[in-house]
């Protein structure tokens, strides 16, 4: 078998294990949506501002998790217009598609569909948003190049991935962790992690190479607060796909003996309110010409 053949085979087992896992934990996003939104209500804002939402229009929220960014979406484009929110994973394009619904939204709809082949026409929809989506990706280039491809000309994208390691302690001390206590890399060798897209130019070089114009990348920050290291610690754990699965395996000492260790790492963050842990967002945008 050529060895092209063979990569194409193992990528596509790699999507499908990442598509299974995402569904896994849609548990969690349920869960906590309410405070998905929250902690990412300022990254929200700044997307659907520079996306130019206007009403009448047609937007899609790709990796829509708990569909936050899509169901804020619907009060810019009106009753006049539709949201389509949608995720890979169909038990988080449930968990969206039920939110929609208990909040009256007639104009949001939600559809099963892949970031790297989003299963729409070309030049259908005006807007394209993704909000912490498009680093978990196995090809972000083929990704970015589906953005373009179902944009209308003159349409915009907006999307947010996380910033630096360094600049997250409040995810990157839970990976430092995991790696120390259990003597394994986190995230997992092969998996794409939260920060694979954390480089500004590499981001708009991506969204170059998929031909669309007007690049820009700004920092956004995005702190993370809890009222106590336990909260912290269970939230992220329940968020995070690869971490969740990791965590769920272990016996109950060994958790109890990983949170230990990471409730020391992220002392330095403590105030007399609880946890105020910084992390900063990349957030993107880029018209098709």
């Amino acid at each position: 078998m050529e060895a092209a053949s063979i990569q194409r085979q193992d990528v596509n087992v790699l999507r499908a294990r990442l598509h299974r896992m995402w569904g896994s934990v849609a548990h969690g996003w349920a869960e906590h949506a309410a405070y998905a939104d929250e902690r990412g209500a300022a990254v929200t804002e700044a997307l659907l501002d520079l996306a130019r939402l206007a009403p009448g229009e047609r937007a899609l929220e790709l990796g829509c998790g708990a569909g936050g960014v899509g169901l804020a979406a619907a009060g810019r484009v009106g009753a006049q217009g539709e949201v389509v929110v949608s995720d890979v994973a169909r038990e988080m394009t449930a968990i969206a598609r039920q939110r929609a619904a208990a909040l009256g939204l007639e104009n949001v709809t939600a559809r099963d569909l892949d970031l790297e082949s989003i299963g729409e026409p070309d030049a259908s929809f005006d807007v394209v948003l993704c909000r912490e989506g498009l680093m978990l990706v196995p090809d972000p280039a083929r990704a970015a190049r589906e953005l373009a491809r179902v944009l209308r000309p003159g349409g915009r994208v907006a999307l947010a991935v996380w910033g630096p390691r360094e600049q997250n302690p409040w995810l990157g001390v839970v990976f430092d962790a995991v790696s120390e206590q259990l003597g394994v890399p986190m995230p997992p060798p092969g998996l794409p992690g939260p920060f694979s897209l954390s480089d500004d130019r590499r981001l708009a070089a991506l969204l170059a190479g998929a031909g669309l114009a007007d690049v820009a990348v700004s920092a956004q920050p995005v702190p993370y607060r809890a009222a106590s290291a336990e909260e912290w610690w269970s939230r992220t754990a329940a968020l995070a796909g690869p971490l969740a699965q990791r965590l769920a395996a272990l016996p109950e000492p060994a958790r109890e003996a990983l949170f230990t260790r990471a409730r020391g790492a992220i002392r330095a963050y403590e105030t007399p309110d609880g946890l105020e842990i910084p992390g900063v967002s990349l957030v993107a945008t880029a018209t098709r010409a």
